[in-house]
């Protein structure tokens, strides 16, 4: 079992920028212990002060579209060129199916992992959407509280964990790949709706005319999407990670994004509606954990989904049952 630390203790180690406390910090948000969510949640209200000051950008991506490679070559841009400090969190409520595939892409990411001024962290295992969402929220926080000024939340399943993930960013970044037959099959108009900007990967070598064309494809798709809240048109860029190309105009438009909704008030009233949200699903959340945590509704359970099974007894006559207990 993981040693745990006082309230200070951990506060102190995350504000100091100390990588290996940030990790125990993030560890004990994902716990699913009562005593840990607790002290948790002391450990938050304490460094909450000092997070909040970056730049939250969503990504995420068809397969094969070679994400962890993308944000390597962006994220090394960030802290080399730009000295940023960056933290990468992913998304994954698939990983309890199918293993996921963080752990390989922070494998892959190895330049990115290793340089200091950046911190890589998987989502937690074998855990629901909404367990891995709030976990992830509450790492990005700490990591803010860190001293990490640019935060990518990367999607690593897939369905529902893109509409989480454009709920706690500022940005929300959708990488193509051109060249697959219909340039807009595979992914969901509600995800291109959700989309502050579409970048065309691999766009080197023989791919390259493809891309460019794709791009056209898909600045003249989005054009017919209705404007945003954010009054942000959205922009259509290529890029290759291998050569590097198009990589930097890709942290541009986020800059002009960033630029572009402070300066209109958005920015500001997206956090804030963000965080009431958050609040919301919180108190959902808790009020259905202990719902179901009470030994009597543990023991009337099994017996009340077999006659929903066997159709004796309505769903709603069901809940209102367990309910009233």
């Amino acid at each position: 079992m993981a040693k745990r630390f006082s309230v200070s203790e951990y506060a102190e180690g995350v504000l100091s920028g100390n990588r290996v406390m940030l990790s125990r910090a993030i560890t004990l948000v994902e716990s699913t212990l009562p005593s840990d969510q607790a002290l948790a949640q002391q450990v938050l209200d304490v460094v909450l002060p000092h997070a909040g000051r970056s730049v939250r950008v969503g990504i995420t991506g068809v397969p094969g579209v070679g994400k962890s490679t993308f944000i390597e070559a962006l994220g090394l841009h960030l802290v080399d060129a730009h000295d940023h400090r960056l933290a990468v969190l992913a998304i994954d409520p698939s990983s309890q199916r199918s293993g996921g595939s963080i752990l390989g892409d922070k494998t892959r990411m190895n330049l990115l992992a290793a340089h200091p001024h950046a911190f890589i962290r998987p989502s937690p295992a074998g855990r629901s959407l909404g367990g891995v969402t709030r976990a992830t929220r509450e790492a990005m926080l700490l990591c803010e509280a860190a001293g990490h000024d640019v935060i990518f939340v990367e999607t690593v399943g897939v369905g529902q964990s893109e509409t989480a993930v454009h709920g706690m960013v500022d940005f929300f970044l959708l990488l193509m790949l051109a060249g697959a037959g219909d340039e807009l099959q595979g992914i969901k108009k509600g995800i291109m709706e959700m989309a502050d900007a579409v970048t065309i990967t691999k766009a080197d070598g023989d791919n390259e005319l493809a891309s460019r064309r794709a791009r056209r494809e898909y600045q003249n798709a989005l054009h017919l999407f209705p404007l945003a809240p954010s009054a942000w048109a959205p922009v259509v860029t290529t890029s290759s990670a291998v050569t590097g190309a198009g990589v930097p105009n890709v942290w541009e438009v986020v800059q002009q994004y960033v630029q572009q909704t402070q300066a209109s008030g958005y920015f500001q009233q997206r956090r804030q509606e963000q965080n009431l949200h958050w609040l919301h699903e919180t108190i959902r959340e808790t009020l259905e954990t202990r719902f179901y945590a009470r030994p009597e509704v543990q023991a009337q359970l099994t017996a009340v989904r077999q006659r929903v099974l066997e159709g004796r007894q309505s769903a709603f006559g069901a809940a209102a049952e367990l309910l009233g207990l």
